[in-house]
């Protein structure tokens, strides 16, 4: 099944982009993806395709026009998830990225200027608001690609190891643990001898304790969230294989 991506924008040319070349473009060539794009300037009703207009009570910028967008919408077949890049939105997840990544493909709207017009989420529930992180960017569109990107590498066959997408940053809550490779020297830094022990058991513990360490340290929200305390230490694997850290 192929996995179809609709994408409502002003500026179509951006897409695929980088999703062209690399594991995304080759499964693009091979048709495990498609790439639709839709102008949304196509649907305004003027003789100028007017798209936004000035804000309601004042204000700089302009705000893209709720009866365009959802007329574009509205034109695009299927039962497929619609999400709605805003910073407004709701940050996407590791979880929700797996949950679109099963199914028939997604329909993303790419904002631009000031925002959306309310009216559209109230006409339209089934929108979802998403956001990448806490920044603000020009439009929608690279925020789109790396939603796109996150789910295209989970598709069937594009990554080449079938566990590649397993033990990563987020997929269970945590980030991922460091990696190393050879040579095993450099600049007078070493690779922690428990990865060169061949014992699997004492790596997975070493890895975890990892995991949990950096995500404590560097996210506390995730590791909130994971069930540990702020001051709470990683497990201690940490603490047994610490000579090995250095």
């Amino acid at each position: 099944m192929t996995f179809a991506a609709t994408i409502l924008t002003l500026y179509p040319e951006m897409l695929p982009g980088p999703l062209g070349v690399s594991l995304a473009g080759r499964a693009l060539e091979r048709g495990d993806w498609s790439c639709e794009t839709v102008q949304i300037r196509d649907f305004a009703t003027d003789k100028h395709r007017t798209v936004d207009d000035t804000p309601a009570g004042g204000g700089a910028g302009m705000v893209l026009k709720a009866d365009v967008l959802a007329s574009a919408l509205d034109s695009v077949a299927g039962e497929r998830p619609v999400l709605a890049m805003t910073p407004r939105g709701k940050p996407i997840t590791q979880a929700r990225i797996r949950e679109i990544a099963a199914g028939p493909g997604v329909t993303l709207i790419c904002g631009r200027f000031e925002g959306f017009d309310e009216r559209l989420f109230e006409a339209r529930p089934h929108i979802e608001q998403v956001s990448l992180a806490d920044v603000v960017l020009s439009g929608g569109e690279p925020a789109a690609l790396a939603i796109l990107d996150a789910c295209i590498r989970l598709l069937p066959g594009v990554m080449g190891a079938a566990l590649s997408g397993h033990e990563e940053s987020f997929e269970d809550g945590l980030l991922e643990y460091p990696q190393y490779t050879r040579p095993f020297e450099w600049e007078g830094r070493t690779i922690p001898e428990v990865l060169r022990s061949g014992d699997h058991a004492k790596i997975a513990a070493w890895r975890k304790a990892q995991a949990e360490n950096d995500t404590r340290l560097r996210r506390p929200d995730l590791w909130e969230r994971h069930g540990g305390a702020p001051g709470q230490p990683a497990s201690g694997a940490r603490r047994e294989n610490k000579d090995t850290d250095q």
